[in-house]
């Protein structure tokens, strides 16, 4: 671990530049560039809210601003473009590398650093905006926003760990990021983003809170919606394990990189 960590030191100026040269080459001779991050979930919230906010108004629990489940739904959504950025490109990062693995020598530590790096320059950016959007309709910042950086942090890990796993996988088993589409797509509504979890029955949100991401979500809603600190019990669990899944998943990927290259 402490060679890992050494080489990702003296790479450190390469994975900057990678990190900068993949956000250019994504919004290469596009007119609005770097709006295009934040554009595309902005457009789900607001078709989201068209259609369900007269039915989920009246189910926000102390909140009697009529942006109430704009606010709710944004927040949880900034939790979930982070979570599900990392994870979808952690999955084929190391199939759509594999030249590059080949051909040039790097500690490959490197590719789930320039992945997370530039998810995490998108999610900051939407989270900006947001904060903006909040400000516009009458909901500024409160102190406990500052709670931010620790929920990103342990959403990131957590979908670093679990992405990681599942992009050594795929190497071998391509399948994995097929039937990942779909479990995504699953979990994005096993997750209370565009609900309320209290309008579910009691056993149904027993079996959900088995989720991460369901805490994840409702933390952010928590700090950014009603003002409130996360659930410190629930957070740091969810943190621990998460760390232990990222070791695993970097003790998984050490040892299978030689093999990832011989098969890429």
């Amino acid at each position: 671990m402490n060679d890992m960590l050494a080489a990702v030191w003296s790479y450190r100026h390469f994975i900057v530049s990678s990190v900068k040269n993949d956000l250019r080459s994504r919004f290469a001779r596009s007119k609005l560039g770097a709006l295009w991050m934040i554009l595309q979930p902005l457009a789900q919230v607001a078709i989201y809210s068209l259609v369900l906010s007269r039915i989920m108004a009246a189910k926000l629990p102390g909140i009697d601003s009529r942006y109430g489940y704009v606010i709710y739904l944004m927040a949880g959504m900034i939790a979930w473009a982070l979570f599900s950025e990392v994870l979808t490109r952690s999955l084929t990062m190391f199939v759509d590398n594999g030249n590059l693995m080949k051909k040039i020598v790097f500690p490959r530590v490197c590719l789930p650093l320039v992945t997370t790096g530039s998810a995490l320059v998108n999610n900051f950016l939407l989270l900006l905006a947001s904060a903006g959007v909040f400000a516009l309709i009458g909901h500024p910042p409160s102190w406990s926003m500052l709670w931010l950086p620790v929920l990103v942090g342990v959403n990131l890990v957590f979908a670093l760990g679990v992405g990681l796993v599942l992009g050594v996988l795929n190497v071998f088993v391509r399948d994995i990021a097929q039937v990942m589409t779909v479990v995504l797509q699953l979990l994005f509504w096993l997750t209370p983003i565009v609900y309320m979890p209290t309008i579910l029955p009691v056993q149904l949100q027993k079996i959900l809170a088995f989720n991460p991401m369901y805490h994840l979500a409702a933390d952010f809603q928590s700090v950014i919606l009603y003002g409130k600190a996360p659930g410190l019990l629930g957070l740091v669990v969810i943190g621990g394990a998460s760390l232990v899944l990222l070791a695993f998943a970097l003790i998984l990927f050490r040892r299978a990189a030689p093999e990832m290259v011989d098969v890429l």
